[in-house]
């Protein structure tokens, strides 16, 4: 998106900018996946051409784009692989384990210029990226000489695209244009100019035996074309130019025989959506006070007049909600987009660190706001790593304890109602717990009263704990559990552990689907109203009072088959407990994990405004954030995985860091 404030032509070139990087993530993400398929034919004399066509054309294109922005070193590298598939395309090299490697390393080498020059990320040296270069080279054979070009007879012509804001608005860009032109032929050169005025321009040199008729579309969309030029395309300047980016020369023409497929797709920044977001919990609160104003006027009005009043609620309220959903479903994608990163990760940790290990992907169709993608990139990839770190064995630890000599990384992702479920999961040895606490000890930690998987995770997601003296590239020094974890509470979400010595462990975090707008019961306690987000909630069931038996100063019931522990809200917030003889309880958890969350009154089901509670002078533990109703006063928004994590660490679970007031 153009920087506000900027000139016009300035602003076009960070809006080109924009689209290069969006377009190297689409090549990079599909070259990891394509690398990891290739590796399979490692040392095999037959080769999946179909895999090493893709790869080339997606060096090939990064290699393209890389050059219209200056990105020398990205540019060399991805010319770099591309000669060496060439190679493997024309059967003149063989693919080798260290070419693999080498196709590997030059990737990742891609991503870190291309996020250097983002900003996101320390910027290599020029010495660092040179001498990376040379060590490739060395390990790969080089690519033969590029052909000259058959004489097709095909006349060569000059096309020259001129970006504006009305074509950018229509989604006709540079990227577009340049794959209009590879359908009509081969390109000879791609050569972006800047004029004396600043004025951007591409000049593309193409082999084409196209109908001039066929250029029609192309003159609309702001291309000149020149007629047939007599000599071979060769370097020119546009008149009186201030600065001319080099070309890049196009090998022989590498493009789908198809042509050029229709776009369905539209890049919105994400800052758009959120402005959306907000603006539509905005109407969500505005119609909410329209119908507290229209229960005040019931009285004043005929029967007629009032039906014809609810009707157009009725349906402004489903229009809003129609909204609201259709904005939610453009920010949700994939959690693929996470998984599709780790293969690359593990491939890399384990042969670094002598491991064999098979990933396991499951549930990557699994959808969930672009948002929480973005923040959950680096817990996901330090949960994997600690995995290949700490859990997997290596290959003759396994064998000597009855195990397959490869261990298993399982990252699984599913959604029930507004909660997604990210779970990663191996087959190794197990948290071991006396270790885990030896090492507390050590630190000065203060030991927790049981050795339960909540307590340990406590410990490991303490800053700075690691149970490792020395640190590696694979584990770091004990910041990844705590980066995890604070990670996922910024996001309103709980982190829980499953370990069994031997056998595995299983990390599960818990997030909200979205986070700017939902579902929720409304519940009042002690004659203040409180808000749940529905998707925490299991089910709510009436308990009658004296159903309850007192267990070790906590109070439980009976609940399908098994106790359920009950956690008086009325108590923990210190607020006046009516006499009543049925409970409401609001049932969190599954399994030996539930917990009920005891209420005075359902109040009813209501849409709500998430507004997240940042500020950590008024964070507390159980209440997530707050939110209006529509009568002008706020109502807090309880946390009940929270609450429940309370309800298991206390004895009692009746009182809590969240005000005080009377308990058994």
């Amino acid at each position: 998106m153009a920087d506000e404030g900027l000139p016009p032509d300035e602003a076009l070139f960070a809006d080109f900018l924009d689209d290069y990087y969006a377009e190297c993530d689409e090549h990079l993400m599909s070259v990891r996946r394509l690398l990891l398929t290739l590796e399979v034919s490692t040392g095999r004399a037959e080769v999946d051409e179909n895999t090493l066509e893709e790869l080339f054309r997606h060096f090939h294109s990064l290699k393209g784009i890389s050059g219209m922005v200056e990105l020398r070193p990205a540019e060399n590298l991805a010319h770099l692989m591309e000669g060496y598939l060439r190679a493997l395309r024309r059967r003149e090299a063989d693919l080798s384990a260290d070419g693999v490697n080498a196709l590997f390393d030059g990737a990742q080498m891609l991503e870190q210029v291309v996020g250097a020059h983002r900003g996101a990320s320390v910027a290599p040296s020029i010495d660092e990226v040179s001498g990376r270069v040379a060590a490739l080279l060395d390990r790969i054979p080089p690519g033969p000489a590029p052909a000259p070009p058959a004489a097709s007879g095909a006349p060569t012509r000059r096309f020259v695209f001129t970006p504006s804001a009305a074509l950018m608005t229509r989604g006709v860009r540079v990227d577009a244009i340049r794959r209009r032109l590879a359908a009509l032929g081969e390109i000879r050169t791609a050569v972006p100019h800047v004029g004396a005025d600043g004025a951007i321009a591409f000049e593309f040199t193409v082999t084409t035996p196209a109908d001039p008729a066929q250029f029609a579309a192309l003159l609309e969309d702001g291309v000149a074309v020149s007629p047939p030029l007599d000599a071979p395309p060769v370097e020119t300047a546009p008149p009186a130019p201030t600065m001319v980016i080099a070309p890049v020369e196009e090998s022989a023409p590498e493009r789908d025989s198809r042509g050029v497929t229709p776009s369905h797709f539209v890049r919105v920044d994400l800052t758009r959506l959120d402005e959306l977001m907000r603006n539509v919990g905005d109407l969500v609160i505005s119609r909410a006070r329209l119908g507290d104003a229209l229960q005040r006027v019931e009285s004043q009005v005929t029967p007629a007049e009032w039906r014809a009043l609810q009707e157009n609620g009725s349906l402004i309220e489903r229009q809003l909600r129609t909204l609201r959903e259709g904005i939610m479903r453009v920010r949700l994608v994939p959690v693929g987009e996470i998984f599709r990163r780790m293969p690359f990760v593990v491939r890399d940790l384990a042969r670094e660190t002598g491991k064999r290990v098979r990933l396991d992907l499951q549930g990557q169709r699994t959808e969930i706001d672009k948002f929480l993608i973005e923040r959950m990139m680096d817990p996901v990839l330090h949960l994997v790593r600690n995995a290949v770190s700490h859990g997997i064995e290596p290959a003759d630890e396994r064998v000597a304890a009855g195990k397959r000599p490869e261990g298993t990384i399982t990252l699984c992702a599913s959604t029930a109602g507004h909660v997604a479920t990210l779970e990663v999961s191996d087959d190794g040895r197990g948290v071991d717990a006396a270790a885990v606490l030896a090492r507390a000890a050590a630190l000065g930690l203060p030991a927790p009263a049981s050795e339960d998987p909540a307590a340990l995770l406590g410990l490991l997601c303490a800053p700075g704990f690691s149970t490792r003296a020395e640190s590696d590239r694979a584990s770091g020094r004990g910041v990844g559990m705590a980066v995890v974890k604070n990670a996922v509470e910024e996001l309103g979400g709980g982190l829980r552990m499953e370990s069994e010595a031997g056998t595995g462990t299983r990390f599960i975090v818990a997030l909200p689907v979205t986070l700017a707008i939902t579902n929720a019961l409304i519940v009042q306690v002690g004659g203040q109203t409180f808000a749940s987000p529905q998707g925490a909630i299991r089910e709510v069931i009436a308990v009658p009072v004296d159903a309850l038996r007192a267990v070790d100063r906590r109070e439980i019931t009976q609940y399908r088959g098994g106790a359920l522990p009950i956690l008086r809200l009325s108590r923990l917030f210190g607020l006046e407990e009516a006499s009543r003889d049925r409970l409401h309880v609001l049932v969190v958890g599954s399994g030996g994990a539930a917990v009920g969350l005891a209420v005075d009154r359902i109040v009813g089901q209501r849409e709500i405004v998430v507004r997240a509670a940042t500020d950590p002078l008024v964070c507390v533990d159980g209440i997530s954030g707050a939110t209006d109703l529509g009568d002008g006063h706020v109502v807090l928004i309880l946390d009940p995985a929270a609450l429940a994590r309370q309800t298991r660490r206390r004895p009692g679970g009746a009182r809590a860091a969240i005000g005080s007031g009377g308990g058994r």
